[in-house]
């Protein structure tokens, strides 16, 4: 973050530079009200008046300018930030959304919360909160048994704070880590509403939501009631010292030690030191808030992963798993332990077992939506690490068992959402057998489809998201149930792509758990508890499943 803030830097230089200026402007009241008690209405003069007031007027109006300049820097400040954190916070959500936990630590309303903190009244009184010694001294040269009171009084202020970030920072949290809890039962929700409707399931989630929800409004009554009383003090003190400063001042003009004019500077003299206080206090939750946001998304961009320039050559598709495993915290036992095995290109290699197994965690770690906890994989040699996912996804085709289709035309879903000529769309269509299929969709290609793919039945989604794994020729194709929603037509078809998509050298994983696929493929792997039981060449791997029970197979060839 500090990397990110160092760019807006310069930004935050001038409005400090045009704060210093708008702060000695704002001395113009109390030098204008000095000026007139103790000249103009002595001497009577009009046009001493007339000049001072034209003084004022042009003082106060250069305020407006810069204090609107300094307002749109601090704008500016906040947008740029939010376009440079922007795709890297969308980046890092993304990777959290790939663990198995699915944790999120910090999001893009954290950005949009820096975002709005520097533009909000509580920075602007952070750049002023300086000066305050600057008033506080001007009153104590009027007269340093004021100076005293002012000093007094802001120390007051000080200490109430103090108190309030004590007592607001506990339920500030509470209510953050609670609004997360309620947020993703809301989310869940509506994902799965038709699973709520069918089942019933509304009160309980129901239920759930409103504990989550009443842990925010405790912590939110809490953090309020303190706020509030402190928010509260801090008037009444900051009232209490200009009466207490007033009072002092007039018993001094009494005694004919101090004028009239000193009186009434000092008392706005006082108002001007205390008001940046008094904001910081009133806006002490939005500081909180931005604080939490920043560390937020300075632990996300810490964990960013390392970008790697060289780009490596397109590969072939040989594929090499050796010593694979992978572990969840709080599980006892890895889901995947000591995986071995070597693809070459045009080989299709069929993960078999029973549910749990770990057979669409493997599928997972190959095409590198996770990564393993030890072991290698490796394309062409090359670690998946090794390969940037912008460029690495171009030779990657990947069908999850949950597919999931992005708001948009087919025609966008098939080409990942990219910019690709009609004919690399119908050739991948094509090649997943699902061209007639799109023909025969309302507007063809160019059918708009909600959020998930609605709007189209579960095999219709599961031969888009088949032509989108297949998109441009990919060298590696990982296939995670893809005969999941198909009918027998359906199931043809993806026999078909197969066929062709060895026929054209890529490397295919598929992992299945119905025997009409198996006749198009020469490699099995048969998981059993995460570790593998059985690899090699399919009629052999078959014949020792039906013969008799599966002998643990360590070396990665046949």
């Amino acid at each position: 973050m500090r990397n990110y803030l160092r760019q807006c830097w310069p930004l935050f230089i001038y409005a400090g530079v045009f704060s210093i200026f708008i702060n000695l402007l704002l001395l113009t009241v109390p030098l204008y009200s000095m000026q007139v008690f103790d000249r103009v209405l002595t001497s009577r003069s009009a046009e001493t008046l007339l000049a001072l007031t034209l003084l004022a007027v042009g003082a106060l109006l250069t305020q407006l300018a810069l204090e609107i300049i300094r307002g749109r820097l601090l704008l500016e400040a906040g947008a740029k930030l939010e376009r440079l954190l922007g795709p890297m916070v969308l980046e890092g959500t993304l990777r959290q959304a790939l663990t198995p936990t699915g944790a999120s630590v910090a999001n893009l309303g954290d950005v949009a919360q820096l975002r709005g903190f520097l533009s909000s009244g509580t920075i602007t009184a952070l750049f002023d909160a300086p000066w305050a010694p600057l008033y506080l001294g001007l009153i104590a040269l009027l007269d340093p048994s004021l100076g005293g009171i002012a000093g007094a009084g802001a120390l007051a202020l000080m200490t109430l704070a103090y108190l309030n970030e004590r007592l607001t920072r506990a339920p500030l949290h509470a209510i953050h880590r609670s609004a997360r809890v309620a947020g993703s039962v809301a989310d869940a929700a509506l994902q799965n509403a038709e699973v709520v409707q069918a089942l019933g399931l509304l009160p309980a989630l129901r239920r759930r939501w409103e504990q989550a929800s009443a842990e925010v409004l405790e912590g939110w009554l809490r953090a309020g009631c303190a706020s509030g009383a402190i928010s509260g003090f801090s008037r009444c003190a900051r009232l209490l010292i200009q009466v207490a400063i007033m009072a002092a001042a007039a018993r001094l003009v009494i005694e004919q030690t101090l004028t009239s004019g000193v009186m009434l500077a000092s008392t706005l003299l006082l108002a001007r030191a205390l008001a940046p206080m008094e904001t910081a206090i009133g806006g002490w939750k939005a500081l909180v808030e931005a604080r939490t946001a920043y560390h937020r998304l300075d632990a996300l961009l810490n964990a960013r992963e390392t970008v790697i320039a060289t780009a490596l050559p397109a590969p072939t598709g040989i594929l090499a798993v050796t010593k694979l495993a992978y572990v969840v915290m709080g599980v006892d036992r890895p889901l995947l332990q000591g995986v071995t095995f070597t693809l070459e290109p045009g080989a299709a290699l069929g993960i078999l077992g029973s549910s749990g197994s770990g057979k669409s965690t493997l599928a997972r770690l190959i095409a590198g939506c996770w990564r393993p906890h030890s072991g290698e994989i490796r394309l062409d040699g090359a670690d998946l690490r090794q390969w940037p996912r912008e460029r690495l996804g171009r030779y990657v085709g990947y069908l999850p068992q949950d597919v999931q289709l992005f708001a948009g035309t087919v025609a966008d879903n098939i080409a990942r959402l990219d910019a690709a000529p009609a004919e690399f769309i119908i050739a991948a269509a094509r090649c997943a057998h699902a061209h007639d299929l799109i023909l025969r969709l309302p507007q063809g290609y160019d059918t708009r489809l909600s959020a998930g793919g609605g709007g189209l039945s579960g095999g219709q989604r599961q031969r888009v998201a088949l032509a989108r794994a297949v998109f441009g020729q990919p060298r590696l194709v990982v296939l995670d149930e893809p005969d999941a929603n198909l009918d027998a037509e359906g199931e043809e078809a993806l026999r078909a792509t197969l066929r062709a998509l060895r026929a054209a050298g890529a490397t295919v994983v598929v992992v299945s758990h119905r025997p009409t696929l198996l006749a198009e493929l020469d490699r099995l792997l048969v998981l059993k508890d995460g570790q593998p039981q059985l690899f090699g060449p399919r009629d052999a791997v078959l014949q020792r499943i039906q013969g008799g029970a599966p002998q643990v197979i360590r070396g990665g060839r046949p």
